[in-house]
Order: C-alpha cells, then structure tokens, then sequence
C-alpha cells in the first residue's frame, strides 16, 4: 500500500465514519422537519447524539485521535447544531418563539467560538472541552423536554452552560499562540503553561 492508500485509508476509519453521519442525517433531519415528522425527527436526532458520543470514545479506544478527526467532529457539531435549529423552527415556531432568546443563546454559543478561533488563526478550532461535552449534553437532553413535553427550564440551564462553555472556548483561543486540538479545559491548558 503506498502513501496516499494509506492516508486515504486512515480518514476512513471507524470514528471518522461515526462522525459522517451526522453530515448524512443533517439533509435526513431538514427532510423529516420539513414534512412535519417530529418524532422521526427526534428520533434520528437521538441517533446523531450517539454518533457524537461514540465517535470520540472509538477514536481513543483504537488509538486513532487525530487532529483531522477532532476538526471533522466540530464540523458536525456544528452543521447538527444548525440543522436542529432551523428544523426546530419549521417543527416547533410557537416554542422557539416562546424561547428565542435562550436559542439565540444556544447558536452563539455554537457559532461565536468558532468565528474567534477562525479570525485568530484563519482555520476552525476543535478543543473538545469538558464544559463544551456537558453543555451538549444539557443541550441535548433538554431538547427532548422542551419540543416533545414543553418544559423549558432545562433548556434555559442548558443555553446558559453553553454560553460559559463558549467564553472558555474563545478564552482558550486567545490564549494560544497556534490552534490546537483537544484541549481539555482552560485550567488543563493554565496548569500545562506554568510547567
């Protein structure tokens, strides 16, 4: 097998297939939104949610972190994130009304960080922070509360934690002088500067 076979072969590996799919479900997701299908929609939401968790452990567990599977996996994220946007407003407009300031919340907390660490560095950044994985998880569960059950304050926590999630990101950005990928938090990247 020659170099490129194998460079090729690599990006095909199992988490970064775990991370297409959610390029895939996202033109699935804006169909069934479009049609009216809230549940299916909800329900393949569930599986890009598990394709998100996945990814990741898969990538540890065979030894295949790399930094164009953490760039990949914030892509998605954020392509996901879009998607549950604007199909939230075809499915649900009373609600996302009703919550449009804990959504505008939640998309600058997707977007801003990623438009910091683009005018910093000219490239998407892909830290994977523990508060970025927690306010994902808020987020996502709390979705399943608010557009299938109405009850909205998990959401609101959850729009909350992803703003202190994205200040963390964007202070991360600043600090670094070249982007990296995997950072865990601002205190592993303080602790690992005063080293």
């Amino acid at each position: 097998m020659n170099d490129t076979q194998s460079s090729q072969y690599a990006l095909f590996n199992l988490p970064n297939l775990l991370t297409g799919f959610r390029f895939v479900a996202a033109p699935v997701l804006l169909w069934l939104a479009w049609h009216g299908h809230g549940w299916l929609f909800m329900g393949l939401l569930a599986l890009s949610f598990l394709s998100d968790l996945l990814d990741g452990l898969a990538a540890r567990l065979t030894g295949q972190v790399s930094p164009f599977g953490a760039t990949l996996d914030s892509w998605a994220d954020v392509v996901i994130y879009l998607t549950i946007a604007l199909a939230s407003w075809w499915l649900w407009p009373a609600i996302v009304k009703q919550e449009q300031l804990y959504v505008a919340l939640f998309l600058a907390s997707c977007l801003i960080p990623a438009l910091v660490g683009f005018c910093k560095f000219g490239c998407f950044t892909s830290y994977h922070t523990w508060a970025v994985k927690f306010a994902a998880a808020a987020m996502g569960s709390s979705l399943y509360l608010l557009f299938l059950w109405e009850i909205a304050w998990p959401f609101r926590i959850a729009a909350v934690i992803g703003i202190l999630a994205a200040l963390e990101e964007i202070t991360i950005t600043l600090r670094l002088s070249k982007p990296e990928s995997n950072v865990r938090s601002l205190w592993h990247l303080l602790k690992r500067s005063t080293q």
